[in-house]
């Protein structure tokens, strides 16, 4: 320590904890809880969803009334992944670079789910969905959103799942331009524009279009809860 009181340790050792504490923060968060199973929206993650695709919109439900709910393949803690095309790299990135980010719990696995019980359905994207895709209990839940015609938005590599889950055959729909052939493959049109909206779902390309975005989504939910 220095004369000014100034202690170099103490500082980095401050430094170093608190993404601990904003990863803890993150996978403790409770959305304020509404009654009835009505304002509940779910949101499917894995290992590599992106952070800001999923951490945005989880707390912006809750400003809203709606509880977000997290599953996952099983009810654990899952690994998030910050996706970004490095600004300032001398070797220049065709794609985004992966670095770790925070934690989130996963409040039940797929199979708990009973999505009847859920007003809406949030896709974030990341690496996570090229794996979660082969979730029979998350493609079976996918598609009772659209049956229903339940709000549902899709964002980055999200669009992976819902073309798996085959609900999105004849929509319009964006998403990041590295997945437009999982769009088409889906049997969906895909335009470059920030937001789409098509029926009961908005899709958007990346975390960068998150305020149009999640406005549009929560649009067609409050709707939704007032009809």
């Amino acid at each position: 320590m220095n004369g000014t009181g100034f202690n170099r340790r103490a500082m980095f050792a401050a430094l170093a904890a608190a993404p601990a504490a904003m990863a803890a923060a993150a996978a403790g968060a409770e959305p304020a809880k509404a009654a009835g199973h009505g304002k509940k929206v779910l949101m499917p993650i894995g290992d590599a969803s992106e952070a800001v695709d999923t951490l945005y919109p989880y707390f912006r439900v809750a400003e809203d009334g709606f509880e977000a709910v997290v599953a996952g393949p099983e009810a654990r803690l899952y690994h998030l992944v910050a996706h970004e095309v490095p600004p300032h790299s001398a070797v220049p990135w065709d794609i985004t670079e992966e670095r770790p980010s925070y934690h989130l719990k996963a409040d039940l696995a797929f199979r708990d789910v009973k999505p009847e019980e859920y007003a809406g359905l949030f896709v974030s994207g990341g690496r996570a969905p090229e794996y979660l895709r082969y979730d029979a209990d998350l493609l079976r839940i996918t598609r009772h959103f659209f049956e229903a015609r339940k709000p549902v938005a899709v964002v980055c590599h999200g669009i992976e799942i819902v073309s798996a889950a085959g609900v999105i055959r004849g929509r319009t729909v964006t998403t990041v331009a590295k997945c437009r052939l999982d769009a088409e493959q889906g049997g969906a049109r895909y335009e470059d524009r920030p937001v789409v909206v098509d029926g009961n779902l908005v899709s958007a390309r990346t975390w960068h279009d998150n305020a149009p975005f999640m406005r549009e989504f929560m649009k067609m939910l409050n709707a939704a809860a007032k009809a």
